[in-house]
Parts: structure tokens; sequence; C-alpha cells
């Protein structure tokens, strides 16, 4: 199952301060290609810094004075042998593979759960040493200073934390600095101790110790008692392991140099170890020598006490600088020790808790476990405590060793190193078994079950035997429980961890099923609501489980799992626990106060016996407690992974919506590229038929009823471009493309001119339309013109559209330059649930009122997008049957500016004053440009037209012009094309572009034009441009029935006419049942002037022939003569 669960956001918090790479040192986790910035050298250098420590000195002396120098020097050659041998593997992979030796233990046999084995061991050895390191530096201080040894415990202890809370940034830096005085220390007093007449080296040689005559030969005994004390010294592998994953990778060229560092870093730090321990070893006996007791000859403090008393006479000096050295020497060593430490605590916790509150908290932890162990006198149990610990090293890194030397070479281990959780079974039987097995035989034998000789060599037997278990148990499992056979995600070489948002190497990354994204290890080792979903067979339990099917049924696994018998186990664990402490302390009472002890060891039975009360409470209430957390955990998992499904369901809806999106996306981008080119097409030829219609409209010379069959085809026509309009302005808002201009507009003739044209529809339908404007309302003001007309003749339409009786009142005011247009009237009006729908695209209200008004649906719809658009708004009051009130308020900001452009008014121009003006119209149709010479050369002006742009160029170089009229759609080079080479060349003239593209505007960011002109053009706008730009003067003709300015009509006797009679009414009908137009008209206007017709019935039939509606007519003139 895949699901992307939400990480909360303290959790990612969480995990960002665990990555703090210069707190972290990549603990827990693949050392970063990018933090491999250091040379192999100052690597190395760094490392090597560890053999500074005293605690070589320390056994090197306490083994000599034990067992002799001979048994001792072949102890520390076996020593050599043995690090060798185990940590040359170890120091090549964990460079090769940049991981600590805990995460090399996860691969190397002992798998994700079965290394806190060795994590807890490694972690032991840092703590050990360290406290043991901390000691001899206590008794430096408490030498120089008279600091006491409890208070000298806890300064050598805190001393520490600040050198390596940074890692290793900071200490590769002290151990640098730090090595040349250390040097200079080290060297110089042995250059006086050993050129003085006292040091006689022969008799070094020949010491024997406490062991007496048996020391002086070879003794197998004495061998493997001292062997077994310098064994548990190869666990400090895993310290240059810590530093080694840092060596950069292994170059291609000079391999040597990389090799050299490898070994001396790895390896090699026993070279410089057995030199100190010889050199403890001989420092021991001169301090004999030099009168000193045996119980303090072993301490290094009192043997550089001696040794710079050969360099200095005065004690005071001597004892000055042995203390310094002591110091710097110790100080060396434990930042390495607490460092490692660290790694170790941190490896084992966080996979036991699922938690990592970082590196720094688990130093603090070791070293407050090191001061424990100080306080409570290690120091003078370091040979009996070092023997038992050496055989717990020796088995578990013989163990890894083993699998790294023998079985990769044969295949059965992988050969690679993994320890990502997410790829490991929990307990691999091949580490885990042969260390156990390993441990075992050594435990045992070091204790005498088999005899003085395995006893003393208990340390080698541990060594040996994972050289034979290991191969063994892994070829009888086929190796099956190194890697989780899970499948496999291909990772980036480089990407962000999902949780932590952190990003790393694809080494540290593994792909989580339950997160469905990539995680870095570190985070998926912390993660405890994934359920291992990725390796469900591999864990603990389901192992365990696997395992004692082979031997038990169902139902007794399920008895041994039952809250009872987990209290049992957990109970017993921690009573021999108990029982183990107690016997400790029994060990350490004198044997020969036989009453003493009879005492101590009955009053431990009964504190025993007290506390396996308290164990059997706080077990109790422990497996209790984890029930319930397995069974809330369990009902949470459940619940995670209902709703997991329920996202990913969603996430597939969401998926398909918004596939389905895209679809009507493409679907209505297809559809407004079809609607933009209709409308090219259809505004072209459209544009030469009106723009005839106004110019034969105008004709004088063409009889009336012509002129009116005329104004009817120009009305149709600009219905029929309100429509393409409409579709395409619906179009563009639906795409986000509409795009407002800035016009300087007049605003009063505007408003007039709408009167007069919806005032007689009005009283066509015998409708009141009534009229009031503000006098505040200014003169000129700045908006889009065309849309604040499209906007009012919408709402003033629909108004006319949908009254039958009563009234419509327009009413405009004005304050602080907001207009505000309220258009009333006493029509159908809306109900208050249909208010809404109205302004919806293609809906339209059907009752039986309005179902045989004709409408697209568009008009409301493109009226308030709009006027958001031009930042205003309508708002609508409304009542079924009552009526209806729109009310658009626009922002109008006032104009001082005036153009000469023709007023509105019942004239129109036929010329202008001045110079004659010479315009250029260039337009790839033909019809286009006829168009314009007859609609501009009558008014005096010389017209010269040009079919495409390079010859309009070319005419512009020979001729010049006062304005030009460019259209935008041509070939070879387009309208914004040639504006753009005109001004380039120099041509200043104005240029207003003509297009079908209804409102398009040039696509490049620089306007080379003037203005801007739609077809189907309208004479009045195209004439009101070209005054503007020209700064004409129009002359005026003022037409049949307007007031002549200045002058008084002439009164005419009426001529006395008979009234329309049924006859008359029968010629009609017959014309209109034919669908005869124009012979209708004709014979209406002979009518209209041979008889008397009254005002509405003349109305009537003129509004009915302008709709061609002959079925109204011919109804309507049947119900005239059935009157009379």
């Amino acid at each position: 199952m895949q699901s992307n669960k939400k990480i909360l956001f303290a959790r990612r918090s969480y995990n960002k301060l665990v990555a703090n790479e210069m707190m972290e040192d990549f603990a827990l986790r693949f050392t970063a290609k990018r933090a491999r910035k250091w040379s192999s050298t100052w690597i190395a250098n760094t490392a090597l810094g560890i053999v500074s420590f005293l605690v070589l000195e320390a056994i090197g002396g306490a083994i000599t004075i034990n067992y002799g120098f001979y048994n001792s020097a072949w102890a520390i050659g076996a020593l050599i042998a043995v690090v060798f041998f185990v940590g040359l593997p170890i120091s090549y992979y964990a460079a090769k593979y940049g991981v600590d030796i805990d995460l090399l233990s996860r691969g190397a046999g002992f798998g994700y759960i079965g290394s806190t084995i060795a994590s807890l061991i490694y972690a032991s050895f840092t703590f050990i040493f360290f406290a043991l390191e901390a000691a001899i530096m206590s008794m430096a201080l408490n030498i120089l200073l008279g600091l006491p040894l409890a208070l000298g415990y806890i300064v050598s202890s805190l001393v520490v934390i600040p050198l390596v809370t940074h890692g290793i940034t900071n200490i590769s830096r002290f151990q640098v600095w730090s090595q040349p005085v250390w040097i200079v220390l080290q060297i110089v007093p042995l250059l006086y101790v050993f050129n003085h007449p006292d040091s006689d080296f022969q008799e070094w040689f020949q010491f024997t110790g406490e062991s007496g005559d048996t020391g002086q030969s070879f003794n197998l005994l004495l061998f493997g008692a001292a062997s077994a004390v310098l064994l548990s010294l190869v666990a400090q592998i895993g310290e240059q392991v810590d530093f080694l994953r840092f060596l950069p990778e292994k170059p291609k060229k000079q391999q040597w140099q990389w090799w050299l560092a490898l070994t001396a870093a790895g390896p090699g730090w026993i070279i410089f170890g057995a030199a100190k321990l010889f050199l403890g070893s001989f420092l021991a006996y001169l301090a004999l020598k030099q009168g000193v007791s045996i119980d303090l000859a072993d301490d290094p403090a009192h043997m550089y006490q001696i040794a710079f008393s050969y360099v200095f006479d005065t004690p005071g000096i001597a004892i000055v600088l042995a203390a310094v050295f002591v110091i710097i020497s110790q100080l060396k060593i434990n930042v390495a020790n607490a460092y490692a430490g660290s790694l170790a605590w941190s490896n084992f916790f966080s996979r036991v808790t699922h938690n990592h509150p970082g590196r720094v908290v688990w130093m603090f932890f070791n070293v407050a476990i090191a001061l424990l162990l100080m306080e409570l006198g290690i120091y003078q149990t370091i040979e009996s405590m070092l023997q038992v610990y050496s055989v717990l090293v020796l088995a578990w890194l013989s163990s890894v060793a083993a699998d790294l030397l023998i079985n990769k070479p044969l295949g059965i281990s992988p050969k690679h190193i993994e320890f990502k959780r997410s790829h490991l079974f929990d307990i691999n039987p091949v580490g885990v078994g042969s260390m156990f097995i390993a441990s075992f035989i050594g435990f045992t034998a070091h204790f005498g079950w088999y005899g003085e000789t395995t006893e003393a060599l208990a340390s080698y037997l541990a060594f040996a035997l994972p050289l034979i278990t290991v191969p063994l148990i892994g070829y009888a499992t086929k190796g099956k429980y190194y890697l989780v056979d899970n499948q496999t995600v291909e990772l980036e070489p480089f990407l962000k961890c999902h949780i932590c948002e952190n990003s790393f190497d694809r080494e540290d990354m593994t792909f989580c099923p339950a997160y469905g994204k990539a995680i870095c290890s570190l985070c998926c080792s912390l993660d405890v609501r994934c359920g291992d979903q990725c390796r469900p067979d591999a864990t603990i339990a389901a192992q365990s489980v696997n395992f004692f099917h082979r031997f038990f049924s169902t139902k007794t696994l399920k008895k041994f799992s039952s809250p009872l018998a987990q209290f049992v186990a957990v109970t017993l664990f921690l009573s021999c626990i108990s029982a183990g402490i107690l016997f400790l302390i029994y060990l350490q009472m004198p044997a020969d106060d036989i009453e003493l002890k009879q005492v101590i060891g009955i009053t431990l039975i009964k504190i025993f016996f007290l506390l396996l009360i308290i164990i059997g409470m706080v077990s109790w209430l422990f497996i209790l407690a984890r029930s319930s957390n397995r069974l809330a955990l369990k009902e949470l998992r459940s619940q995670a992974k209902t709703l997991a499904h329920e996202i990913s369901a969603h996430e597939q809806t969401s998926i398909e919506l918004q596939q389905a999106k895209e679809i009507a996306e493409t679907a209505n981008q297809a559809k407004s590229r079809y609607l933009t080119g209709l409308s090219h097409e259809l505004r072209t030829p459209l544009n030469v038929l009106l723009g005839y219609a106004q110019i034969l409209g105008q004709d004088e010379a063409i009889p009336a009823a012509k002129r009116e069959t005329i104004q009817i085809l120009k009305r149709n026509g600009e219905h029929l471009a309100d429509l393409i309009e409409g579709l395409l302005e619906i179009s563009k808002i639906e795409a986000g493309r509409m795009r407002l201009q800035r016009d300087e507009v007049r605003i009063h003739p505007i408003l007039n001119q709408l009167v007069d044209m919806f005032k007689l529809q009005a009283e066509k339908k015998g409708i009141v339309f009534s009229y009031q404007c503000s006098a505040y309302l200014p003169q000129y003001v700045a908006t889009d013109k065309q849309r604040l007309r499209q906007i009012l003749i919408n709402l003033l339409s629909n108004a006319i559209k949908f009254t039958q009786q009563g009234s419509v009142s327009f009413t405009v005011s004005y304050r602080n330059e907001v207009a505000y247009f309220n258009i009333k009237d006493t029509g159908v009006g809306i109900s208050q649930a249909d208010q809404d729908l109205v302004f919806k695209p293609f809906e339209r209200i059907t009752t039986e009122q309005t179902q045989a008004i004709s409408g697209t649906g568009l008009g409301l719809t493109i009226s308030r997008s709009l006027a958001e658009l031009m930042g205003g708004q309508i708002s609508l009051v409304s009542e079924l049957n009552k009526g209806s009130e729109f009310t658009l308020a626009l922002m109008l900001p006032k104009l001082n500016n005036k153009h000469s452009e023709p007023e509105y008014a019942k004239s129109r121009a036929v010329g202008y004053h001045g110079d004659v003006k010479q315009i250029l119209v260039v337009d790839d149709d033909p019809n286009q440009r006829k168009l314009m010479q007859d609609l501009l050369e009558p008014l005096g002006f010389n017209i010269k037209t040009a079919e495409d742009g390079v010859k309009a160029l070319a005419i512009l170089q020979q001729d010049a012009f006062d304005l030009i009229l460019l259209d935008v759609t041509m070939p070879y080079m387009d309208g914004w094309a040639v504006a753009r080479t005109a001004r380039k060349r120099n041509f200043k003239q104005p240029i207003i572009m003509i297009s079908a593209n209804a409102r398009d505007v040039n696509q490049s960011t620089e306007n080379y034009h003037n203005d801007y002109l739609t077809k189907p053009i309208n004479i009045d706008s195209l004439l009101g441009k070209i005054g503007q730009y020209l700064d004409l003067e129009w002359q005026y003709k003022y037409l049949e029935g307007s007031s002549l300015p200045k002058e008084k009509s002439k009164s005419i006797p009426a001529k006395v006419k008979p009234v329309i009679a049924k006859t008359q009414y029968k010629d009609l009908s017959a014309l209109a049942e034919i669908g005869y137009l124009t012979g209708f008209n004709d014979k209406l206007i002979q009518l209209d002037q041979d008889y008397t017709i009254p005002d509405s019935i003349l109305a009537d039939l003129k509004k009915y022939a302008a709709g061609c509606d002959f079925p109204r007519i011919s109804q309507y003139l049947k119900g005239l003569m059935n009157e009379q």
C-alpha cells in the first residue's frame, strides 16, 4: 500500500535539529560525500592522535609487573597480529562505504537489531577506557594541585565536553594543534631516560615481576593471562573507524597514499600502541627501581614524574611538566572516547526507542557513566575487568572480520555494506549466532570449565571460533538473512528526504512504501508509524514466530505471548540482573572473614526478595502498559490504513477531475480560437454591408421608403454584429483575455443617443420612458467607451424588452467621481430564487410572459463581467410581477479635454473646414478599401489605398499623408509590423488600426499606433477619431425632423386626409401573407401619405415589419379588419 501520510510539523523540526551536520557528524547514517573534504593525511593524523592515551603505559606496566617482561612481550606481539588481522578488513570496508563500526556490523552479519549488541559492547569500551584515562588525569591533578581524586574525576570528565560537541571538525583541529606539544613532551624525557646510567635494558628484559622464576621463559598460562588483558584493546579499531569513514574515496591514481593512510589510521595504530606498551613496561620497571611502591609503579602520572626528574633537577618543574603531559595525553584520547561513545549510544537507543535527541545528548550520557565508574574505583580493577571484557570484544569483532574476509569473497554475504533498516532483517543468525557461541565458549573457558590452559587462552578461543562458525552458519542459512527481498525503486543521486526535508546522497536514502516517497536512513530508523511495511517478515517478532513455529504449535505460541507469560519472562530477566549485581557485591567481600560474608550474604538475599516484590509490580505495570499501547497502535494503524485508502481514492478523484478540467479548458480554448477566427471572417464582410448601409441610409437621393428598408437592413446587421460581439466577449472573459481601453469620452452625447434610441422603442410599445441626468455629471470622463455603452444597452434593452406596460426610467447620478446608472422598469420582475441565475451565461428565465421574447442569455452575464472588470458593480432589486431595478456603479474620473467629434443630433457631417487632408487606407480586402473611399471622399478627404504593408511603406516614401488607416491582418506583413516599421522610419502620422479581431491588442509591449477601431465600423466613431487626430471642425447637415440651430421651422398647413379603412388593411395583409417586405413597406408609406393612420397602429406595423414578423402582422391586421 502506498500512502502519503501527513508528517506533523513538530516532527519535521525535530528531525531537522538532529540533521545538523556540524553537531551530528552524520551519526547513524552514511557519511556524505560532501563531508569527506579533508585529505587522507589530515584524517590519518587525526586518527593517530589516540596513540597518546596513557592507559597503554598503565597496561604495559601492569602486565610486566604481574607476568614479567618475557611473556608480556610475546602477548604484545600476538596483539599486533590480531589487530591487523581484524582491523584491516574492517578499516577498508568502513572507509570504502563511509560507515561507522555499528553500521558496518549491521551489514556484516548482525542485522538491524542484532547489531545493538555490538553497539553496547563498543559503547562499554568507550566509557571504560574514558574512565581509565580520566582516572590517570585525576592522579596527575592530584600530584600537581593536590586536588582530591573525586573532584579530579569530575574536572577530567567535564573538560572534554566542549571539545567534542561539534564533532570531528573541532576534534581534528585539537589533535593537529596539540600534536607538536605532545610529541616534544613525549620524546624529550625518554631521551634522557634511555641515556641515563640507571637504564639497564638487559635487566629490564630479565625482569619477572611477581611471577618469579616462571616468568623467566615463555609460559603459556602467563602469556594467556597477559593476552587476555591486552586483547581488550582490539576494540580500539571502532574508534579508528569513526575517523576513517571521513577518508576521501580511493583515487584512481597514486592509490598507495590512500592505502598508507588507511593502514596507518586503521590497524596501524597498534604499531605506536605497542611501542607505548613497551614504554609503560620499561617505566614501571624503572619506577620500581627508583623505590616507587608496586601499587603506584604502573600509574602513568608517577612514571612520567620520574622520567621528567631525569631532565630537570628541580622536582617542581618535573612535576609540572609531567602533569601537563598527562593532561594533554588524556584529552587527546578522551575526545575520541567521548565522540565514539556518543555514536555508539545513538545507534543503540535509536533502534530500541525509535528516538534520537542528538549525538551530543548521548555524549553527556557516556561521560556520566564513565564518571560513575571512576567514583566506584574502576582503576583498581583494571586487570580483571579487561580480561573478561576481551572475550566479548573478540567474539564481536572476529565475527565481523570473518564475514568480511570469508563470506563476502565466497558470495554468502552481499558484496556491499547495507545498513538501512528497510533492507535488513532484525536478526541475522550469522553474526549474532557466531558471537553468542564464541562468547559462551570464551566465558566458560575463562571461568575454568575446561581446565587451566583453556582458561588462559579463553580470549583466543573467542577470536578463533567465529572464523569457523561464521561461514558455517552463513552456508547453512544460505545467506538469506542478510538482505530483505523487497522491491527497490531507482533513486536520484542526490535527493530530499520526504520527512525531514534535508537532502542526502542516494546511498543514505531508501524508498518507503508507507509514505510513498524516499526518506533518509535516520528518519527510517526513527519512524514508528510505518509498521515495517517494507519488510513485514524481517522484524524480530516475525522472525521469532517463524523460528519457534518449528518447535511449537500456534496455540502454544499464543500462550507464550500472553500477558502472563510476558510478565514471567520480564520478571525473571530483571531478577537475574538484580541477582547478578548483588552477587558481584558479595564477591567484593574479604574472603578471610567468613562470619562477615555470611551476614552480608543473608542480608543480600533478603534485599533480593524485597527487590523481587518491586520487580514484580513494575513488570506487571510494564506489561499492562505495553499491551494497552500495542492495542492502541494496532487500532491507530488500522484507522490510518483506512484513511490512507480514502486519501488515495480522493487523490484519484482529484486527478480525474484535473484531467477533466484540462480537457474542458482545452475544448474551451479551441472554442475561443474558433470563435475568434469566425468573428474575423464574419466581421469583414459585415463591415462592408453595414458601411454601405450607413452611406445609403444618409443618401437623400434615395426615396424615403427605400431608405427605411436600408435602415431595417442596417438594424438587423447591427443585431448580428451584437450577437457576434456577445459570443466573442463571453469567450474572452472565460479565457481571462479581456482587456480594457482608457478612452476620453464625451459622456452626454452617448447618453442622449441611447435615450433617443430606447425612447423610440418604448413609445412603439406604449411604454413611458423617462430620463433624468445629474447636473454634476461632467462633459468628459475617462472610461472604456465601448464597454460602458455595451453595458447600458444591455440593461436598457432588457428593461424595455421585458416590460409590456407601465414605464421605464433611466436615472444618472454622479458623486465623488462615481457614476450611478439606475434603470427601473415595471415589467415581469425576477423572483428571488432566479436573481443569481440571470447573470449566468446562456441562462434565461422561461415563464408564460417571457417565453415569446427572444435573446441569447448572454447580455447580463457580459454586463456584470465587464462592470467588475472596470472596477464597478451591477446590483439588482426585483420582485416578481412588479418590476426590476438594475444599478450600475462605475468610477468615471472627470477630464477637461475636448475633442472635435461630430455631435450627436439628428444630423450628419458633410465636410470639414480647412485644407484638404490626405489619408492612406491599407487593407488587403478591395471591398474594405472601396468602402473607406466611399465613406471619406464625399467629405472632402483625398484617399489613397494600398493592398499590403510593403506597398504601403513604399507609398509613404513617395507622398505625404495626414493619417493612416491600417488593417491588422494582411499578407506578407501584418498591421503591427507595418506600424513598427513606419515609426522606425520616422513617419509621425497618426495611425488608426482597423481589424475584425474584436478588441485585439498588439502582442508586443510597445504601441506604435495611436488608436484602434473594430469592424464593423460605425461612421460616427470613425469620423470622431479622424477629427480628434487631425483637429478638424466639422460641417453638419441637419436631417429631416430635427431643429435647425438659430433658425425657426416654417409652419405648413396640414392637408385633410381620409381615415384608413378595411380595404387598405386587406392590401397590407395580402403583402404580409406572401412575405413581401419591400412591397409591404412601400404600401405602408403610400397609405401613410394618403390616409390618416392612428399613431399607435402605424408604430405597431412598423415595429413588426422591422422584425420581419409577418405572422404577427397578419394576425394584427385581421383584428383591425374585424373591428370595422
